[in-house]
């Protein structure tokens, strides 16, 4: 997939109008839909034609867009965006846990954010086609890291909490997903530590040459890294 090309999404959304419509307005847009009703038939789906990008819904019968999600990320990186009628700040945090990209509350239904999301992610993915930055530079074997050939001098914890969120530019992280990844034991943190980390890494960051919001903080839920 290039920068330009029509994507193919996968729609899957059980209200057959709401389906319908976000399909409608992606197609306008230049993309190519693809709608699956039911739960049970998303991963069979995906398999077979490789989507570019899966609009989810989260309440669908057969199988939750939790479930779904989560088996997906098992084998693939693909974009999902949860579509969920939910506005509790848990349903989000789980979802963006178990993989997800973004979500969207579908209360009030607006299909052109979802087309806006939809261009932003693509542009993101394609654009860093889902790996580490060039300017980020990652020794996993040293445990050594730099930014646009400056070394970054990381602690341990730094330097995973950079690996983590550079690794997927784009995709944003809770902190407890992050407290996951940047600890090997199972000692106990409040989610709070991860502030602390990533404002002496957005510190460092900047003493290299980086963006001052290269690292973003999503309100109510975590982290975004921007490339």
């Amino acid at each position: 997939m290039t920068a330009g090309s029509p994507a193919r999404i996968l729609i899957v959304e059980d209200e057959p109008k709401m389906a319908a419509l976000v399909s409608d307005y992606l197609r306008a847009a230049g993309h190519e839909p693809h709608c699956v009703a039911d739960g049970q038939g998303v991963v069979a789906a995906y398999r077979e034609h490789r989507h570019d990008l899966i609009l989810l819904d989260l309440m669908l019968p057969g199988r939750s867009g939790l479930d779904i999600c989560r088996e997906l990320r098992t084998f693939s990186d693909v974009p999902i965006v949860m579509l969920t009628a939910r506005v509790e700040e848990a349903d989000r945090l789980l979802g963006l846990d178990l993989g997800a990209d973004d979500y969207i509350c579908k209360t009030p239904f607006s299909p052109r954010e979802i087309v806006a999301r939809v261009k932003a992610i693509l542009r993101r993915s394609r654009t860093a086609d889902r790996a580490v930055p060039p300017a980020v530079e990652i020794d996993e074997d040293g445990l050594r890291a730099a930014y646009q050939g400056t070394p970054l001098d990381l602690t341990p914890i730094e330097f995973r909490l950079l690996k983590t969120l550079a690794g997927t530019p784009g995709r944003v992280f809770s902190r407890d997903a992050l407290l996951d990844k940047l600890h090997a034991d199972q000692r106990v943190v409040t989610d709070r530590a991860v502030d602390s980390h990533v404002k002496n890494l957005r510190r460092k960051l900047e003493a290299a040459g980086a963006d001052a919001d290269c690292i973003r903080s999503i309100y109510g839920v975590g982290y975004r890294f921007d490339a």
